[in-house]
């Protein structure tokens, strides 16, 4: 196989990744929210809740999550589902396991804000919401941002492990090429791509940050 065309095939399996990279953002990013407030919810039994899905989607690998995700529909329910269930099962394996890690940032960033500055708020007529929008939020969103931007890198890298459902990601790719290949070029090629695009997030998460140091602490 020329260089080109195997650049070809993994450029192709990039595709798939960037997908994974993306829909997980856009799906755990909010969720995050809403395990991060089930969290620090008074209602004792949602916190706890919400302290077990955390504690399980964090204390146990990815890989498994997915694999569980893939095969309980047809081992625990007997339900056989289509070709298409594995890139669904996928990708909520990868929401849930990222809302998890977001949620806890979320949290951290919240509880760090000083009590007083609810009070004050409070004293000065806002409501609670208008307090968090326009007070509390501002602050933590500068906080968790180096956190949050630390689990994306990750989840750069971690799209790798969609390979274990027979995904054609980029790292299914580099496999299936190295393998007819018998060498490690293909494998070469791909760390190379995921360096690159990781290097391409790093800058717009630096974008971020640097607009946001406009509010000092």
């Amino acid at each position: 196989m020329e260089l080109t065309a195997m650049f070809a095939a993994l450029i192709s399996g990039f595709g798939m990744t960037l997908q994974i990279f993306v829909i997980t953002l856009v799906g755990a990013l909010p969720l995050g929210v809403l395990v991060a407030l089930a969290r620090m919810s008074s209602f004792k039994p949602l916190a706890l809740l919400a302290r077990f899905y955390i504690s399980i989607l964090r204390g146990t690998p990815l890989m498994l999550q997915l694999m569980a995700w893939m095969f309980a529909p047809y081992y625990i329910f007997g339900i056989s589902l289509g070709p298409d269930w594995k890139f669904a099962a996928c990708l909520i394996g990868f929401v849930l396991n990222y809302s998890a890690y977001f949620g806890e940032i979320y949290r951290s960033g919240i509880q760090s804000i000083p009590r007083g500055q609810y009070e004050a708020a409070e004293i000065l007529g806002y409501t609670r919401a208008q307090c968090f929008c326009k007070i509390i939020l501002p602050q933590v969103v500068k906080r968790i941002a180096p956190a949050i931007g630390n689990e994306i890198i990750a989840l750069v890298k971690d799209t790798s492990l969609a390979f274990v459902l027979g995904i054609m990601e980029m790292f299914t790719q580099a496999k299936a090429i190295a393998a007819a290949l018998a060498n490690m070029t293909p494998y070469l090629v791909a760390a190379l791509i995921y360096w690159f695009f990781t290097l391409f997030v790093e800058f717009v998460l630096n974008k971020i940050e640097k607009k946001l140091s406009y509010y000092h602490d």
